[in-house]
């Protein structure tokens, strides 16, 4: 059970506290609701360029990660398809220099040409290194733009392309910053051992006078339901062949996305699971197998995937991944899979609550949801699901009509 107290300033920042007695440590964590999912079809990859761009500094503090390491503290950032997430973890008796220096890139970011060129150049360099020149790079490019037709969903956290960055223009960046980077779109949370109503008060002092100067945060289009199978072959110079298979499931407040989770997990749930067990173990058709859910805030994705051995032909594959999916359809799931996957997620809900960083982090995270009740109650969602809605997931989600399957063929 995480316990917290909530303050909304007049601007329109959200602020979060938890007092965490066992830490000695203070994590501040700062969710902007900008992700991926933000940009426009022609400016992809502004959501990841800010997440480099908020470390360049301010007119007050050139270098950002200097203060954080002479306070003795650690941060980062991570940008996902729906958010932009921050953090800092330092002694708690430094709380005030992260909260200042926060407040302070909130509203004073460097956006010098000489900034901007530079942090154009390293994302660049990082779509072609980690998206261009890698094995298996363009990948997720690929199954994305299968299955998304209208979501902005349908393009990496990256981007499109590397020139859509190469060619955005100072306004466009400054606008950017301008309509996403602003209290009522951030989501600022503490955990720490300090009494929760000083943690508040420290929050207020250094935030409540930025100005939220408004703007309207367009309509995301929703994608409408698929109807026909869709299929994808590429060759790519690469090791071995790979195939997905990806079907749109419900969004991230839906109980279809907790039995979808714990379908996967059935699936694909570590060393000793069904799919490494039949596939890899026994069968020996794949190098490695795996299921998963996007976990997107917006109706997401149900991916099953396997690296096929030189010995296993693409249409033996794809029976093999659509056999394992139908044995969900018929309830073939035993109490013992059933209890092992609901047991696993139950400590790892409670491992994550140990660490005073995952306690922010999720506070910020719950509350852009709209559902912050969820952090205490997801635990008991998992417990009651049955074998019967596992079923009906599969029976209803595992269709030929929802389904996107890409081939990643390895050339001969």
């Amino acid at each position: 059970m995480i316990k917290y107290k909530e303050k909304r300033l007049d601007n329109g920042l959200t602020i979060l506290v938890n007092r965490d007695h066992a830490s000695k440590l203070a994590a501040i964590n700062i969710l902007y609701k900008v992700g991926a999912r933000n940009e426009s079809e022609e400016r992809t990859g502004f959501a990841h360029l800010f997440e480099h761009l908020m470390f360049r500094g301010t007119s007050n503090v050139p270098d950002f990660d200097l203060p954080i390491q002479l306070a003795c503290g650690e941060n980062n950032a991570f940008t996902t398809n729906d958010y932009t997430n921050y953090y800092i973890t330092l002694p708690k008796e430094n709380i005030a220099t992260a909260l200042w220096l926060e407040s302070d890139r909130m509203c004073n970011l460097d956006l010098s040409d000489e900034a901007i060129e530079a942090e154009k150049q390293v994302v660049i360099e990082e779509y072609k290194q980690r998206y261009l020149n890698q094995p298996y790079g363009d990948e997720q490019h690929l199954l994305r733009e299968l299955c998304y037709k209208h979501h902005p969903y349908r393009w990496p956290t990256i981007g499109i392309s590397s020139e859509h960055i190469e060619r955005a223009t100072m306004e466009d960046i400054r606008s950017f910053y301008a309509l996403h980077y602003r209290p009522s779109q951030a989501i600022l949370a503490i955990s720490a051992d300090m009494d929760e109503q000083e943690m508040i008060e420290l929050a207020t002092k250094y935030f409540a006078d930025i100005e939220d100067l408004g703007g309207t945060i367009p309509t995301i289009p929703q994608e409408p339901e698929q109807l026909k199978a869709r299929h994808l072959v590429v060759e790519r110079d690469v090791p071995a062949t790979d195939i997905s298979i990806a079907f749109h499931m419900g969004d991230r407040l839906s109980r279809d996305f907790f039995i979808g989770d714990l379908a996967s997990d059935l699936l694909a749930g570590g060393e000793s699971s069904r799919l490494v067990n039949r596939l890899i173990k026994e069968s020996g058709m794949f190098s490695s197998v795996n299921a998963y859910i996007t976990g997107s805030l917006d109706a997401g994705l149900f991916i099953i995937k396997g690296r096929l051995m030189p010995t296993t032909t693409e249409e033996e594959a794809i029976a093999a991944l659509w056999g394992e999916l139908n044995d969900l359809k018929l309830g073939n799931i035993s109490d013992y899979e059933l209890e092992k996957v609901k047991n696993k997620f139950e400590a790892n809900m409670l491992m994550g609550e140990i660490n005073v960083m995952n306690k922010a982090m999720n506070l910020s995270f719950y509350a852009m949801t709209g559902r912050i009740e969820l952090i205490n109650e997801e635990g008991d969602i998992f417990r009651s699901i049955t074998r019967e809605e596992v079923m009906a997931f599969a029976s209803e989600r595992f269709t030929s009509e929802n389904s996107s399957t890409l081939i990643y063929r390895a050339k001969q």
